[in-house]
């Protein structure tokens, strides 16, 4: 994988993307996991779920997880580099003439437009991946729980990922349908390796022979 490739592919995400942070999910999914394949889809979710949960600029993390991924440290400097470059020129180019836009109508006019574009470039994604989070009618009450605790209580996202992965860990446990919890699979994995003992017996007594 060449660096200037991740380089140029997280600038033009940050570049074109109105809004940052969750809006960038559907343009970095369309080129990290459509466009070029470096990643799959439910490898993307537990990017986006490790992103959330750290400190820092949403952006930058998961530009940050993904180069690391595929160029180790010179692909995480290159990606979060071009995720990052774009707004701070934009920015700075802003602030310098910010004094001369603030009052014109057409300014404040485009981004009254924006903001719902913004709304609907984090729903697409939303549903996307739940459709690849394999949710059931069992399991579908944990986003509407999430989604309530965050926006009526104000729960921090961070407490909530937290007890979602030691829950979903203690439920692996107990889950029958889980093979690896299931008795039938851990007799399984047992005969197997006393069927490898075996044959690794019977291979030295006929060398011995």
């Amino acid at each position: 994988m060449k660096n200037y490739k991740l380089f140029s592919t997280f600038f033009k995400i940050g570049a074109f993307t109105l809004g940052g942070g969750y809006a960038m999910i559907p343009i970095i999914e369309s080129e990290v996991v459509e466009k070029h394949h470096w990643i799959e889809r439910e490898e993307f979710l537990d990017l986006i779920a490790v992103a959330q949960s750290c400190p820092g600029v949403f952006a930058i993390n998961i530009s940050t997880f993904i180069g690391y991924k595929l160029g180790r440290m010179k692909g995480a400097l290159c990606s979060a580099l071009g995720t990052a470059l774009p707004s701070f020129l934009i920015i700075l180019m802003i602030a310098m003439f910010f004094h001369h836009f603030m009052d014109v109508a057409w300014v404040a006019a485009m981004f009254r437009g924006i903001r719902p574009a913004v709304v609907a470039l984090i729903a697409v994604p939303t549903f996307n991946l739940a459709k690849s989070s394999n949710i059931t009618l069992k399991t579908c009450w944990i986003p509407i729980v999430t989604a309530l605790l965050i926006w009526a209580l104000g729960v921090n996202p961070i407490f909530i990922l937290l007890i979602a992965g030691i829950a979903g860990y203690l439920w692996s446990k107990v889950d029958p349908t889980n093979p690896a919890s299931s008795p039938t699979s851990l007799s399984q994995r047992r005969g197997g390796s006393l069927t490898a003992r075996e044959e690794h017996r019977s291979n030295a007594d006929s060398n011995k022979l």
